[in-house]
């Protein structure tokens, strides 16, 4: 198969809606974890990459999730999408409205409120796919 074959067929892939992919961050006492998929909002050329999830904390202190967009090989600034402080639970809520082939996306757990770096967890990414055979896609 040829490349531009290749990438229409990863074009089509991306943007069409996807199924929900089940997502997971730990770092101490907190864990996120949820959902996420695609959605083609009507005149949208790519789709939109959605988020959900809980963000729990079993501990006194505070726990944030940040996420990092890239997009062509250009890093984005961290943001961070909630906090946590003490135990309980807070909804994870997060929309990239145009998802394409070259952008990608990592949701990590950082104690505290202020830095992306300091003291965190694994970074798992947004924007990996489960492969299916032709016949599970059917």
């Amino acid at each position: 198969m040829s490349l531009s074959l290749n990438l229409a067929a990863l074009a089509l892939v991306v943007s069409q809606a996807a199924a929900p992919v089940p997502w997971e961050a730990t770092h101490g006492a907190a864990t996120a974890s949820g959902t996420r998929w695609t959605e083609r909002p009507a005149g949208q050329f790519f789709p939109s990459l959605v988020v959900q999830g809980t963000l729990t904390n079993t501990s006194s202190g505070c726990s944030s999730v940040w996420v990092q967009w890239v997009y062509d090989l250009a890093p984005g600034p961290a943001r961070k999408q909630v906090t946590q402080c003490g135990a309980g639970s807070t909804p994870v809520s997060v929309r990239l409205q145009s998802y394409s082939l070259t952008t990608t996306g990592y949701l990590w757990i950082c104690a505290g409120q202020d830095s992306p770096t300091a003291d965190c967890g694994e970074r798992i990414s947004l924007t990996s796919w489960p492969v299916r055979s032709v016949k599970e896609a059917s």
